[in-house]
């Protein structure tokens, strides 16, 4: 069993997609704190160490709340959108959103997703950085003001999905389209593999049910 140390619904429903039904316990890593740490030991850390720290963060924050009987191995997430590179996270406002998609629609910025691992029994860990080309296509004025309206692009690294509602707004990906979604599958499974975890026996039974979908 693992445990997903993250709010995020995409994480969720992409794991669940895969067969995997993880326990969740959300983190109360003050995400500030964490940057401003790094930036004092490493002024100039990217975006990659940015999500790979905070990823850790979280991670080990809740692994400490986790008893070994829980779970086997946590995993902490964070992603972040770099384009003309500048590094943005989640906006802070409706307006911000707004102007994020006005000056990034037509082009392309790199999603960057960390991954940190912690197995509990003993505190190993595996790490690693997904980072996934995104176009962006080129929505009208129009369908910004309803797109902010629902407010799904306030809950997201870079003011956009692509698993939902804002699917229709990305033209196109280079590299791990789950990456931008805030969880790199490949990779987890690789990182599993590096905790002794084989990815095929964290299937849920119902996933490999012949009788499913049929």
């Amino acid at each position: 069993m693992i445990l997903l140390a993250s709010r995020s619904s995409g994480r969720l429903a992409t794991l669940r997609a895969a067969g995997v039904e993880p326990l969740v316990r959300v983190s109360t890593v003050d995400e500030e704190a964490v940057l401003g740490a790094l930036r004092r030991r490493a002024p100039e850390a990217g975006p990659a160490e940015q999500v790979q720290e905070l990823a850790r963060a979280k991670a080990l924050e809740v692994a400490g709340r986790t008893h070994a009987q829980e779970a086997r191995v946590v995993v902490g997430c964070d992603s972040m959108l770099e384009i003309d590179g500048l590094v943005v996270g989640k906006p802070a406002s409706a307006q911000q959103a707004r102007e994020r998609w006005l000056s990034m629609r037509g082009r392309s910025g790199t999603l960057h997703s960390g991954h940190f691992l912690v197995r509990t029994a003993d505190g190993a860990s595996a790490q690693g950085v997904s980072s996934t080309v995104v176009h962006f296509g080129e929505p009208g004025l129009e369908e910004i003001e309803a797109y902010i309206a629902t407010g799904e692009p306030l809950w997201c690294a870079g003011a956009f999905t692509i698993d939902g509602l804002g699917g229709a707004f990305i033209e196109g990906v280079e590299g791990d389209p789950h990456g931008v979604v805030g969880l790199s599958l490949p990779l987890l499974r690789r990182l599993l593999a590096q905790l002794g975890v084989t990815w095929t026996d964290l299937w849920a039974p119902s996933s490999t049910d012949p009788d499913v979908g049929g």
